[in-house]
């Protein structure tokens, strides 16, 4: 090789020797943040309803329910009159800033339009043959191609979807239904839904459905790598070779 062949390759323009990015950008900064305090919220709250719930394990239907009177449902826990006293201020606080977060949550995301872009599914996905392949590959303990992609499946937009639009609208109503404080200034809160103790029941129907989704989530999280995807809910950055959405 001649000196000019050696020089041009030595100092060839830099763009042909840059070194590939570690990682590129995944996860917007305002996902991130409101992740982790709705993560953190939605444990403080399962903790303090369990609590709750251990108070008076007993679901009715309606306006008012009691001890004595009958109950819709019996939960095989033991009853612990007493500890609600502590934990509902505690429950409320943790549902204000849930629901705080989840506002900023969905502002943010019609501004950036990251529903459109990384949760509204493509018309071509919604197949049932389509939905029905990727339920089968994760029952299976199977990765998908999108999975390896480090892109949303149409089965995780869809449950996304319902979650933060359906399911968490849910239980925040309910939530506040029980509270006779803001069912005192709006009452349809409560009446709508049956009742106080109509509004307790399906709260804790719709949190049963939110705990499962985490169980699922948490599942699926195992499944592509716990700490990659964790890690990169934190930084905000997927390691070389993945493809962001």
């Amino acid at each position: 090789m001649s000196a000019n062949v050696r020089s041009a390759t030595l100092y060839a323009p830099d763009e042909a020797f840059v070194e590939a990015p570690a990682a590129r950008s995944r996860h917007l900064a305002v996902v991130r943040i409101t992740h982790w305090l709705i993560a953190g919220s939605v444990l403080g709250l399962l903790v303090t309803g369990t609590g709750i719930i251990i108070s008076h394990p007993r679901l009715y239907w309606g306006e008012t329910g009691a001890i004595g009177t009958p109950s819709l449902v019996d939960l095989p826990l033991p009853m612990i009159i007493g500890p609600s006293v502590w934990n509902r201020p505690i429950h409320f606080l943790f549902a204000w800033i849930l629901l705080f977060t989840w506002f900023a949550y969905i502002a943010a995301g019609l501004l950036t339009r990251h529903f459109r872009k990384d949760l509204l599914p493509a018309k071509a996905d919604l197949k049932w043959n389509r939905i029905g392949r990727v339920i089968s590959d994760h029952l299976r303990w199977k990765r998908t191609s999108e999975d390896e992609a480090w892109t949303y499946n149409v089965v995780q937009r869809l449950v996304y979807l319902a979650v933060v639009f359906a399911i968490f609208p849910a239980i925040v109503w309910t939530g506040l239904a029980m509270s006779f404080t803001i069912a005192s200034v709006f009452p349809f809160l409560a009446t709508s839904l049956g009742g106080f103790q109509s509004a307790r029941t399906l709260h804790f129907v719709l949190v049963n459905l939110l705990v499962l989704f985490l169980i699922v989530h948490l599942a699926m999280l195992c499944l592509v790598g716990f700490a990659t995807r964790v890690r990169a809910m934190i930084t905000g950055r997927i390691p070389q070779g993945g493809s962001a959405q």
